[in-house]
């Protein structure tokens, strides 16, 4: 998805969409998937990570 391709209404979307997964990701790999240590570190509920974990599809490994 480009910036060319987007309507200006959804550009505040979009560029959270493209950080905040990758970011969630990398914060989850350092707690080690620890989600109450990752939400911390990101400065959120634990309720709203895991709802965002959801929306992103983002794969969380168990030990």
């Amino acid at each position: 998805m480009t910036l060319e391709e987007q309507d200006a209404c959804n550009l505040h979307e979009m560029v959270i969409q493209q950080v905040e997964k990758p970011l969630i990701e990398y914060v989850l790999g350092k707690t080690e998937g620890n989600q109450t240590k990752t939400a911390n570190m990101l400065g959120i509920n634990r309720n709203t990570l895991r709802k965002k974990i959801v929306q992103y599809a983002i794969g969380i490994e168990q030990n």
